[in-house]
């Protein structure tokens, strides 16, 4: 595992994403243990971006301009339905129903997973990010990959889980105010927004 890698997908997972933003939202409205919740969906919607990746399928992604379209406005769709929801409830800020009974947290894992695994540019970034690392004469290259791919989630999950930990450590005293609750529950609908429409008009 070189240090190449290692440094190149911290500042990749560092740089605030949807799931990022996820994860700390959670955090803030939830606590630390929905935030892990949180950090773990998303981490487990990389997986099926590295596997497309490494079987092939990201390439086809790539290049069928439908099947990309259809992710994409599917994954746009699902940021916009998080940014109404979000200005929609009332009371706690959550996304996601009780996010600290054992089933809110399930379905918080289950949201994690869905906005990664509806965002079809993380397959095409797999594709074009992994091979990179990965030497051609190789005894097994997908073998290879697969450790760059574990990697990559271990650290997305740890990284995520501090985000995630610091946000509620901040949500404890922030949410206690309702205006504070209300500004946050805009920007946060706002921010989601954005997200959503960039992936609209997003290009492969």
């Amino acid at each position: 595992m070189s240090i190449e890698y290692l440094i190149t997908a911290l500042i990749v997972i560092l740089v605030p994403g949807t799931g990022v933003v996820y994860t700390v939202v959670t955090g803030l409205s939830a606590g630390r243990r929905a935030s892990i919740a949180a950090a773990l969906g998303c981490t487990l919607g990389i997986v099926p971006a590295i596997l497309a990746s490494i079987l092939g399928l990201a390439a086809i992604l790539h290049t069928s301009a439908v099947l990309f379209q259809v992710l994409k406005y599917a994954g746009a769709a699902y940021l916009l339905y998080l940014a109404w929801r979000t200005l929609k409830d009332s009371g706690p800020m959550r996304l996601d129903g009780d996010r600290r009974t054992d089933r809110g947290l399930l379905s918080t894992v289950r949201t994690g997973f869905l906005i990664n695994i509806l965002n079809p540019k993380l397959s095409v970034f797999f594709l074009a990010f992994l091979p990179q690392f990965v030497d051609p004469a190789a005894a097994s290259p997908i073998g290879r990959m697969l450790g760059l791919g574990a990697v990559f989630m271990a650290m997305t999950f740890a990284v995520f889980v501090v985000y995630g930990g610091f946000a509620a450590m901040v949500g404890a005293k922030l949410l206690k105010s309702e205006r504070v609750l209300r500004w946050m529950r805009r920007a946060v609908a706002l921010t989601f927004t954005g997200f959503g429409l960039r992936l609209a008009l997003a290009e492969r």
